[in-house]
This record gives structure tokens, C-alpha cells and sequence, in this order.
């Protein structure tokens, strides 16, 4: 408290402490023992914290000011897409009619909510240029292993001369995409970038085997960068019966430019929470519905909400080949809601301005940069930029972690560092569509005045945070998982 660290919940605990209360309910009192059964009682009472509203109220509102989040200013975390969450989107979710419904009300009862979900599927479908979707993974990882079970699922039905047990990845790839692999049963193959900074056409090439399951690609990159040799690449995968699975982590630099589909992918997941507005990154749960092409639609995911009746009502059905649930009732529906009311918020010609604000404010901080950071791809990019400290770090002692971390004194959240790995002293920037001019200036101020200090002083940073420079790999080498394990506790 005050300027001190703040305690847990449970350090501020004192015997005998509660909230406000009501002096009189006039309720008669009831012994616990008479209204549950003993086999459901605990012979001792729940250890929860004892305090007062008053000390409820201050300890959260203060670690509420600890933070930083998309409302409070620019978030250029690359590839994670942490822009601003429309409030009339939050508002729309929150109707009554949409939060006091339970999961397993019967379809009849329940025919707006299957009629949202199946319009959000259909619209999911046409920017993608799938046939039909899912909607149960209830995050983008979730999706990646969903397509590579449908993956496998298409494989086991379409026997070729061998066992297909591999699947491949560039080494740009985001890190979830190997873990989703192995989840998925494949072997991972790498496949290297050229000096364009895309996937190397004949290194893919011969890597490709009848035992080759498919191929696992973000466009763009984690460079930023469009694979101009897509339509290339999907052919060859093609050729030798593997799948093309569309990382839609970066979709919303295509987002109504584009579609995965015209680029030969089968299996697409969509980040929600990314390109359709939902609060992540700790705001709240997310989203990663996976899209597929006609012949892989049978083994989907089940239950799927579907018309009929002449399509004038909607009811709950399983494709006849379904790989089976992969989350609980029908995903992490709000979020689902969430993404809905911004699609119809923006419209077609709105969706497509959002990916057109992300490419070109990406691509003025990429020149507004130029001569101060490498740029170790500098031709336009799409939604994000990578830059590189690289030379900072010769000159004066400066890496990328530092400026990272200065960039949170200057009230900017930090970028992602060393990703891609590919990129020596990575800084990957994105800035997002939802971020006015004048923001975008004020970050590059900052960026361009931190490369002219010196290591010494970037490496006590962040001095004014609430945390100040942390262990990078303490935590993990000494994981403390909740509060009564610490030494002392």
C-alpha cells in the first residue's frame, strides 16, 4: 500500500473482518447442516479472505492503476494485434438477451442466439473463402490444433503410400505453430526464409514427400511481409497430397483485400480477438473459430448450429465425420457476440478500411524509422514492421530488450523483441489501424530519442513503472504458483 508493494488479497486478511451487511434480513437463520447434505459439507470452513469492503475496493482499483491495457494508450505488440476494442461492440454483447441465456437451453428456445451464431459463420466463411467453420476453439491456439486434427482426420480417411507424419513450418512461424504440430501428432520439418525474407520456393520443394501431411503458414509473415509466391507454394503442397493450414494470426492485414481460400488454403483458424475486436491479452477470454474448405466440412466439429425448416428456423446438428467437440458447449460465445457486432458495425467496406489503416500506418512508421533502426527487410510491408537494434547494440550497448523497456517510460506499451527469431535483435511494431496520426508520431518520437541514449541508461529502465526491470527467466526457473507457496508464506 502507498508506495509500497502491493499485498495480496490474503495479506490484508484479518479474522473476523467482512463487508457491510444488512444489521437485519428478517430471515429466519438456518444451521448449514440443515439445508446440505453432510456428504457435501467441508469439516472446515473455505479459507477465504476476511476483509472489508473498504480494503476490497482500494486493493483492486490500485493494481487496476498498475496496469497497462489498449484503453489506455498504444499497445505495438507485434502480431498480437492489441488494438481498440469498440464499446458499442462490448454493449451489444451484454444485452440481457445474450448474457441470461444458459448453454444448454433447448435450439427452440434459443433461436436467436443459433441464428447469430450461423450469420457470424457465414460471414467468417466469406472473407476467408471457406465453405463452413467452427466456432467451439476458444483461443487461436485452440484453432491451430483443431485444423491439425481435421488435418489428420482427412489423412486417415485418404490413406497414401505412407504414413503421412510430417508437417511443414518456415522458421519465421509463430511459436504456437510447432507446439500445435506435436499436439497434433505430426513431426515438424523447417523450412528456411530466402534473402527476401519469405519462404525459400525450392527449400519447401524438396521437403515435399508423399509423406508430407501439409504445411502451416501465416501471409503475411511474421516479418510483415506478403509470400508473393503463395499460389506457388499451395500447388506444390498440392501436388504431393498435403494440406495448406492458413495462420490467421495476421489476417486482419488481408481482411476483405484477400482471401485465404483464392490463395489454395484448406484450413483456416481466425483470431477474433485480434482482427474482430475482442479484448485479450488478459482482457477477457477469446476466440479462434476454424474455417475449411467443401471437403473437409464433414469432419468438423460438433454441434453446429444449422437451418432448417426451409431455413426459417436453426437447430443444433454434428457433420457425419466429426473429429467431436473441442470445447465445452458452443465456445466462448460473448466473444463470438463481440466479433459479430463489429462486423456488422463496419460492414464489407469497412472491414477492408481496417486492414487498409493497418497497412499504411505500418508503413509510415517504417519510414519514419528508416536511418535510425535497421530495417533488415525495408520494402513495404503489410500490418506490422520488423525492425532491428542490431546496430544500436554495436554502438552503444543499446538491444532490443532495452528499448523495450525504456519505450514503457515513455507511456507506450512495449513492442514484441527477438521475434521472429530469424532477425537479430528483433522489434516487431505494430501499430495497428486504431491508432490516430498523432499517436503514431509521439511513438516514433519516443523510438528515435531512446536509439540516441546509451546502453547504461536504457538498462536501469522502466523507472517509473510500478515493476521496475524484472528477472526475464525467474519466474520459470522458479515457479511460485500461487500465493501460499512463497518461502515464508
Amino acid at each position: 500500500m502507498g508506495r509500497e508493494a502491493e499485498p495480496t488479497i490474503f495479506e490484508l486478511s484479518v479474522p473476523g473482518r467482512s463487508a457491510a451487511s444488512f444489521r437485519e434480513s428478517g430471515l429466519p437463520a438456518w444451521a448449514p447442516e440443515e439445508l446440505v447434505p453432510a456428504a457435501h459439507l467441508r469439516a472446515e470452513p473455505a479459507p477465504v479472505a476476511e476483509v472489508s469492503e473498504r480494503d476490497v475496493v482500494a486493493h483492486f482499483t490500485r493494481l487496476s492503476h498498475r496496469q497497462f491495457s489498449v484503453d489506455l494508450g498504444a499497445y505495438p505488440l507485434g502480431s498480437c494485434t492489441m488494438k481498440y476494442n469498440p464499446k458499442l461492440c462490448d454493449d451489444a454483447a451484454s444485452l440481457p438477451g445474450l448474457t441470461d441465456v444458459h448453454p444448454s437451453a433447448p435450439a427452440p428456445l434459443v433461436q436467436g442466439w443459433l441464428g447469430l451464431l450461423a450469420e457470424l459463420e457465414a460471414a467468417l466463411c466469406a472473407v476467408t473463402g471457406m465453405h463452413s467453420a467452427t466456432l467451439q476453439p476458444p483461443a487461436g491456439a485452440a484453432g491451430e490444433l483443431t485444423g491439425l486434427l481435421l488435418m489428420r482426420a482427412w489423412h486417415a480417411d485418404h490413406p497414401g503410400p505412407r504414413p503421412r507424419r510430417r508437417v511443414l513450418i518456415p522458421d519465421s512461424a509463430h511459436g504456437t505453430n510447432p507446439a500445435s504440430v506435436t499436439l497434433g501428432g505430426y513431426e515438424v520439418t523447417q523450412v528456411p526464409s530466402d534473402e527476401r525474407g519469405l519462404v525459400d520456393l525450392a527449400a519447401l520443394r524438396e521437403r515435399l514427400d508423399d509423406d508430407v501431411a501439409g504445411i502451416m503458414l501465416t501471409n503475411p509473415n511474421t516479418l510483415g511481409l506478403f509470400e508473393q509466391d503463395i499460389v506457388e507454394m499451395a500447388a506444390a503442397v498440392h501436388e504431393v497430397g498435403g494440406l495448406l493450414y492458413y495462420d490467421g494470426a495476421n489476417f486482419n492485414a488481408i481482411l476483405g483485400v484477400t482471401l485465404p481460400g483464392a490463395m489454395g488454403f484448406d484450413i483456416v483458424h481466425l483470431n477474433l480477438h485480434k482482427t474482430f475486436a475482442v479484448p485479450h491479452g488478459g482482457g477477457g477470454p477469446g476466440a479462434g473459430p476454424v474455417a475449411v474448405t467443401e471437403r473437409l466440412a464433414p469432419y468438423l466439429p460438433g454441434p453446429r448450429p444449422v437451418r432448417v425448416g426451409g431455413g426459417q428456423a436453426y437447430e443444433w446438428a454434428t457433420p457425419e465425420r466429426s473429429i467431436g467437440r473441442v470445447h465445452s458447449w458452443h465456445g466462448n460465445a460473448l466473444a463470438l457476440a463481440r466479433a459479430w457486432s463489429y462486423i456488422l458495425a463496419n460492414g464489407g467496406d469497412g472491414l477492408r478500411r481496417v486492414a487498409e489503416g493497418a497497412v499504411l500506418n505500418a508503413n509510415w512508421l517504417r519510414h519514419r524509422l528508416r536511418g535510425t533502426y535497421d530495417i533488415p527487410f525495408d520494402r513495404p510491408c503489410m500490418h506490422e514492421l520488423v525492425v532491428s537494434a542490431a546496430s544500436l547494440r554495436r554502438r552503444n550497448g543499446l538491444r532490443a530488450l532495452d528499448v523495450a523497456k525504456r519505450l514503457l517510460e515513455e507511456g507506450f506499451h512495449a513492442p514484441t523483441v527477438y521475434f521472429p527469431l530469424i532477425v537479430e535483435e528483433a522489434l516487431m511494431i505494430e501499430p495497428t489501424e486504431t491508432e490516430s496520426p498523432q499517436t503514431l508520431e509521439a511513438l516514433a518520437d519516443a523510438l528515435v530519442a531512446i536509439a540516441a541514449e546509451t546502453g547504461d541508461a536504457a538498462r536501469a529502465a522502466p523507472r517509473s513503472t510500478p515493476v521496475g526491470r524484472v528477472d526475464e527467466a525467474r519466474a520459470a526457473r522458479r515457479l511460485i504458483p500461487t500465493w501460499d507457496a512463497r518461502d515464508g508464506a
